[in-house]
């Protein structure tokens, strides 16, 4: 398979899986994912962000050649901007988590509750899709400097898109539900969950060609990636595991997403 293919087939992949996952308002009209299944599909999400975050994104970054500081500065220095960077887009975005019912973000009184949940998916799909970009652009530079394990090094990006995808499915039911519980229309839910993916392969397709044409930026670019992942696991998807007293079925499904991608990524990449 060639590079090119590799890296069309890993980006298209993630926004297909949301648009499957979306699909699902379709065949469960008026219905409604249980919490308790809501937080095994979360944990299952947090689990494999959390094991990309550090695997796929910062231990890379860690290992790149930097000669002009110790690669952990590096690391520490761009996982703090890529969280201050989400925070940021939090505070100052309209958005509305449905779990909670919390609305974050300027307040904005003409903007639609429906917007405002779209608003909120869209920003904790914008690293997912920055991740796989960027890891895709560390590779495909390798491929154009002849580096010797530059296939190999293609596989890394590809499972993590495999990853980032199998999350995306339930996920994307997650979101698209309650759209469907808000307007009433499932047809109108469908779009907005498969418009709310529609920002990953954009955000994918940015990290790819700002980690492949600024190669000094790549292990800076790669901990920037695992910021933002970081930062949406611990504002968003945590707490809302812990959304019944006593429950643990989000914390076992998040182990399982970690375990799994943590395979995917070093057994397979």
């Amino acid at each position: 398979m060639s590079p090119i293919v590799n890296a069309v087939i890993g980006i298209s992949l993630i926004f297909l899986c949301t648009t499957l996952g979306s699909s699902f308002v379709l065949f469960f009209k008026g219905k409604s994912i249980s919490p308790k299944l809501n937080r095994i599909f979360l944990g299952f999400a947090a689990g494999i962000m959390l094991s990309a975050s550090i695997f796929s994104l910062i231990v890379p970054a860690l290992e790149a050649n930097v000669s002009y500081m110790p690669s952990f500065v590096v690391v520490l220095i761009s996982v703090l901007l890529g969280a201050a960077f989400l925070w940021g887009i939090d505070k100052l975005t309209p958005h509305l988590h449905v779990q909670r019912n919390e609305e974050e973000g300027i307040r904005n009184v003409h903007i639609s509750k429906t917007m405002k949940m779209f608003m909120a998916v869209t920003i904790h799909n914008f690293p997912e899709g920055l991740s796989v970009g960027i890891a895709y652009g560390v590779a495909l530079a390798a491929v154009w400097a002849d580096n010797a394990s530059a296939d190999s090094m293609l596989m890394g990006p590809l499972m993590l898109a495999i990853g980032i995808g199998i999350q995306n499915i339930p996920e994307g039911a997650v979101v698209a539900l309650p759209f469907a519980g808000e307007t009433g229309n499932s047809g109108k839910a469908f779009l907005y969950g498969t418009m709310s993916g529609a920002v990953e392969p954009i955000a994918a397709v940015l990290g790819l060609f700002l980690a492949f044409l600024v190669e000094p930026l790549m292990p800076w670019a790669l901990a920037f990636a695992a910021g933002c992942m970081l930062y949406v696991i611990a504002e968003e998807m945590i707490p809302d595991l812990q959304s019944e007293k006593g429950s643990h079925e989000g914390v076992w499904s998040l182990m399982i997403g970690f375990v799994l991608m943590m395979v995917l990524d070093t057994a397979l990449g």
